[in-house]
């Protein structure tokens, strides 16, 4: 199945997407990490893409590789080879976790590694290389296994996805915030480009109700964030783990169908206990 088919699959449950991998048992966005959240029988695994200064393309969320690697540069003054040799330190980086035994890793060995495993969700932090990215996937024969996501916030925005990224038939993701000024603006915008599935920002559950109507009957589904740092409405992992009927329950009941979070095991043991 690709990823298309599967967001589109109206008798799915809800996709568990995590968050740069199962990072509290291996570095993040390492190869470790990945594999475990294929182990665990993740739907989606989420991921950081950056260039090298040769145009290779490598996984890190930061513009410096202080964090993950202890090198203080930004990936792109360095080349693949020289990435590719520095070690990762463990779970999300940091002096407080020492360094192990995973290099920091290659696009071409995560798609290599998970091709016909799990889906990716691409995180690429300029998209301008996001054509580069693209054709590594179309390369790899893996452009039905990934998705692209972008801000969809002008007209210039929406110009940019037609041009760059629609003619590669490949599955994209907007980022649509509900809860700012210019969020009518947004919402146009969204339902004139109708995306398969849009990463939702709003203040209270309430806001969804602007998406009724052709975008709810289009089928596009919706995606939210749970994660701690970028959650909207309270709706937290932290919380979740209190209470997940309060979090992830109100959540499904209204309508999302995509969670990313850093509680990937949590949130699958939920979905299986509310299907019992």
């Amino acid at each position: 199945m690709s990823y298309r088919d599967f967001i589109a699959d109206p008798a799915r449950d809800c996709a568990v997407v995590a968050h740069r991998g199962i990072w509290r048992e291996a570095p993040e966005n390492s190869l470790l990490a990945i594999q475990r959240a294929i182990d665990a029988g993740y739907d989606v695994v989420e991921i950081d893409v950056r260039r090298s200064a040769d145009g290779g393309l490598v996984l890190l969320h930061d513009d410096s590789l202080q964090r993950m690697a202890g090198v203080e540069a930004a990936p792109e003054n360095l080349s693949s080879r020289e990435l590719s040799a520095l070690y990762l330190r463990n779970r999300d980086g940091g002096t407080d976790n020492a360094f192990t035994n995973e290099r920091l890793p290659r696009l071409v060995e995560v798609f290599e590694l998970t091709r016909g495993r799990i889906f990716l969700h691409l995180d690429v932090k300029d998209r301008g290389i996001i054509p580069d990215v693209i054709a590594c996937a179309k390369l790899m024969g893996v452009e039905d296994q990934v998705d692209f996501w972008a801000a969809l916030k002008t007209t210039e925005d929406f110009a940019w996805i037609r041009k760059t990224i629609a003619p590669h038939d490949v599955l994209f993701m907007a980022k649509t915030r509900l809860n700012v000024p210019d969020a009518a603006t947004q919402l146009a915008l969204l339902r004139d480009l109708s995306p398969s599935v849009c990463e939702i920002y709003f203040d209270h559950l309430e806001q969804l109700s602007t998406l009724d109507g052709p975008l709810r009957d289009s089928g596009m589904a919706l995606w939210v964030n749970t994660l701690d740092s970028v959650a909207c409405a309270g709706f937290t992992d932290t919380a979740a783990l209190l209470d997940p009927d309060a979090v992830w329950g109100r959540l499904i009941d209204a309508g999302i169908s995509v969670i990313q979070t850093d509680e990937a095991a949590a949130l699958k043991s939920y979905l299986a206990a509310r299907r019992s």
